[in-house]
């Protein structure tokens, strides 16, 4: 039997500002992913050449497969992207997601529930973590020490396991992540519109 690598795998469901911008995180950090969108790999060429050799193209179902499985869709668009996936099986699932409808930036009516509990619904078996959401996409991609100290990403989620998978990555990436507790909680604080925090440029100084 093969051994399984340590190293957590990911995948990319999603392409547009955010998808691309933590795609150039990954690639500025040289960690390996798999980028995809509804267009199919062939419409990613240009992209992935410019990201470099540790970013390929694939299909929705070759992302999905990944350990950690990031996810940056227009909110109407979720249920399609997400739809006819194989089963989740206890996998990590980062919701880089906003309920708003562009390009209006209307807000989707959400019943008082959070966006991320909504979203854990299209994802039934996965371990949800909400990230990378509140931040513009230029600083996602861009350098996370540039201001003399390490920009903050949030994070929260229900499983204790997950989350720390996702604060090493965040690590990885230069960033200081910091717990915002659970899904219903954490959540709620970092989710535009309506939370506190999104747009904030945080910067930990040690």
């Amino acid at each position: 039997m093969q051994k399984r690598s340590n190293v957590m795998t990911i995948g990319i469901i999603g392409s547009g500002a955010i998808g691309s911008a933590f795609a150039r995180a990954l690639a500025r950090a040289n960690i390996p992913a798999i980028l995809s969108n509804s267009r199919g790999p062939a419409s990613l060429t240009g992209l992935v050449r410019e990201l470099g050799p540790s970013i390929k193209a694939g299909t929705r179902e070759e992302a999905a497969a990944q350990d950690i499985v990031f996810v940056a869709v227009n909110w109407s668009k979720l249920p399609r992207a997400l739809a006819g996936l194989p089963s989740w099986n206890g996998r990590i699932v980062i919701d880089a997601n906003n309920p708003i409808e562009a390009p209006r930036f209307e807000p989707v009516d959400l019943k008082g529930r959070a966006s991320s509990e909504v979203f854990a619904d299209l994802v039934p078996g996965a371990r949800v973590v909400k990230a990378f959401n509140h931040l513009k996409a230029h600083l996602v991609a861009g350098d996370p020490r540039a201001e003399g100290g390490r920009r903050v990403l949030f994070y929260s989620g229900d499983e204790a396991r997950a989350k720390a998978e996702v604060a090493a990555l965040i690590d990885r990436l230069g960033f200081f992540g910091l717990d915002l507790g659970t899904l219903a909680v954490g959540g709620r604080l970092v989710q535009f519109p309506g939370g506190p925090l999104p747009a904030q440029n945080l910067v930990k100084f040690d």
